[in-house]
């Protein structure tokens, strides 16, 4: 079996989907601008977010300790919120719909490494969070995940693989409980 050998890993060319200048100083802007901002300037965040490319609907409401990798590889819906130190990993796309929900420290995580390849290639795969889910507090979403439409992810709860609309979904690994009334 082989193992990583990491002096042969490369990020592959055009991963972030910017210029290194363009994510240095997104970074440097989350940190100060973003981050420091009070916490009732949901505006100000969303302002900053779509400056930098994020596509955010009406009224979202982003908590300022709220972590996102790359802004233009994020889509929000009207009316959702994204709790306090939520982390949005987005070396992939995520995509969360309208109403949505999630909730203080979850990871939303779109990027992994291959574990089999010698040079420990990064990939990264689309995650959607379809309209009005909830993801309760400390919830992992794996990459390549769809959460359904309606569906409620129980607090500490780890999603690996698809979970189906109107459905209440716990542990690890998440799956259907019972329907959402």
């Amino acid at each position: 079996m082989k193992y990583q050998n990491l002096d042969s890993y490369q990020t592959p060319k055009g991963f972030r989907g910017r210029s290194k200048v363009t994510v240095q100083l997104w970074w440097i802007v989350q940190a100060t601008l973003f981050r420091l901002s009070p916490q009732m300037l949901y505006g100000w965040r969303r302002f900053l977010l779509r400056s930098f490319g994020a596509t955010i609907g009406k009224d979202v409401i982003i908590r300022p300790s709220a972590q996102i990798t790359y802004p233009w590889k994020l889509t929000i819906g009207d009316y959702s919120w994204i709790g306090d130190e939520v982390v949005l990993y987005t070396l992939g796309e995520i995509s969360i719909g309208a109403n949505a929900v999630i909730s203080q420290r979850s990871y939303i995580c779109t990027g992994t490494h291959d574990y089999a390849s010698e040079d420990f290639r990064i990939y990264a795969k689309k995650i959607s969070i379809k309209d009005k889910c909830w993801l309760a507090t400390d919830v992992y979403v794996a990459p390549g995940c769809t959460i359904g439409e309606g569906a409620v992810v129980g607090a500490r709860s780890s999603v690996f693989k698809d979970l189906p609309p109107q459905k209440i979904c716990i542990g690890n690994p998440a799956k259907p409980l019972r329907d959402r009334v």
